[in-house]
C-alpha cells in the first residue's frame, strides 16, 4: 500500500481517510487533535496565499501549516 498522498493534496471540497502519520512528534500533536487513522479529513479552504489550510475533522474545523499537512497520510 502506497502512502504518498497526504492531507497537503486535497483540493477544497476533497476528502480522505487518515492512514499514518510520517513525523512522530507532531502525530501526538495531531492525535490529541482528534485526527486519528481512520478518522476523515475534509479539505474546506486554503488562505489567498496557500497556507494555512482548514480542514474539517470529526465536526470541527482546523487549521495547519501545509508542512504539517504533509505529514498526515492518507488512505489511498
Amino acid at each position: 500500500m502506497s502512502h504518498s498522498k497526504t492531507v497537503a493534496n486535497l483540493k477544497p471540497g476533497e476528502s480522505g481517510k487518515i492512514c499514518c502519520f510520517k513525523d512522530d512528534k507532531l502525530a501526538l500533536k495531531f492525535l490529541d487533535m482528534g485526527c486519528l487513522p481512520g478518522t476523515e479529513v475534509k479539505m474546506k479552504f486554503s488562505a489567498p496565499l496557500g497556507d494555512p489550510i482548514c480542514i474539517s475533522v470529526d465536526g470541527y474545523r482546523l487549521l495547519l501549516r501545509v508542512a504539517e499537512a504533509s505529514t498526515i497520510s492518507l488512505v489511498e
